[in-house]
């Protein structure tokens, strides 16, 4: 089943700061603030939602096609995607823009100070739905707001069941606009800080929006996550990862597995183990895209956790 995913390309550039950020910003002194950090140790990756859940669900054996926009600064993306086999027929370039992109700086205490730069993301309503063929499955995933609006609408008015993933994207939306949304998709997806935005905005609890779709998920971290569906609450564990690096992305591997088990009718059960396990892989490596498997692999470790085969 081609899934089709909606939602952001972009470029994170990660500098380290190794001093702590509390040692030269003065308090007293934030209403004329002029700070500088040298950031000897610094990397660009490749990110945006749309390319992380990409990455990791073509890997899991999946059949992804990426819509969303980019820009000027694109070519070294494209390179990568036409490495990895992953069809570039519906990203638009726009012209006079540049791809959006994240400028992270990480002290030694794990504070983060980021700019974020939308760029092209802004014409994401450019691309239409209608334009991808064979589609029997999609997500929208954080992008531009108009593109978000566009993108829900026209899944829903083809009939093409789909994921809400409104991330980091909830601030831009009314409580109406968002329970406009929840009610044409099929499946919503957040963290638990997210599944509190959503209740804070639209004035209704989770079992509440739950009843809306056909399940509705909240990741915790390590403490697993939980699905809401058909009125019962399915408890996921987590799956202790080798190593805790990076954070980046795992949401998105999360939302990979997700789409997997969907698209290939696995019972909840399966499917939340399935993206659990995914997203323990993902944080043992530094950037959203540089962790890899095989589907051999994941059966094993799957085994290995939770004592079956997903498959």
């Amino acid at each position: 089943m081609r899934t089709l995913i909606c939602g952001s390309i972009a470029y994170d550039t990660i500098m380290v700061f190794g001093d702590y950020f509390k040692n030269h910003i003065l308090p007293d002194q934030i209403h004329i603030l002029n700070v500088a950090f040298l950031v000897p140790d610094m990397r660009r990756e490749f990110g945006g939602c749309a390319g992380n859940i990409a990455y990791t669900l073509k890997m899991l054996g999946g059949d992804p096609l990426i819509m969303a926009t980019v820009g000027e600064d694109y070519q070294p993306y494209a390179y990568r995607l036409e490495k990895l086999r992953l069809s570039q027929a519906h990203l638009r370039q726009v012209a006079g823009t540049f791809t959006a992109q994240a400028f992270i700086t990480t002290d030694l205490d794990d504070n983060q100070i980021t700019a974020f730069h939308p760029g092209a993301m802004n014409s994401s309503h450019l691309n239409h739905v209608a334009d991808a063929r064979d589609v029997g499955l999609g997500i929208v995933a954080p992008d531009g707001r108009e593109g978000m609006l566009q993108h829900a609408s026209e899944l829903h008015e083809a009939g093409v069941p789909f994921i809400f993933d409104p991330g980091q994207g909830i601030p831009m939306f009314s409580g109406e606009e968002l329970l406009n949304f929840i009610s044409q998709a099929d499946y919503v997806a957040t963290n638990d800080y997210e599944a509190k935005m959503l209740q804070e905005r639209t004035g209704r609890t989770v079992e509440e929006l739950a009843k809306l779709v056909k399940a509705f998920l909240v990741t915790q971290g390590a403490q697993g996550s939980l699905v809401y569906s058909g009125g019962r609450t399915e408890a996921i564990p987590s799956v202790k990862a080798a190593r805790v690096v990076d954070p980046t992305g795992c949401g998105d591997a999360y939302r990979a597995g997700l789409l997997y088990g969907i698209a290939n009718d696995l019972d909840w059960p399966t499917t939340g183990r399935l993206a659990s396990l995914l997203g323990s892989i993902k944080i043992a490596e530094r950037g959203a895209q540089n962790h890899q498997f095989s589907r051999d692999e994941i059966s094993v470790r799957f085994r290995d956790a939770f004592g079956r085969s997903p498959w």
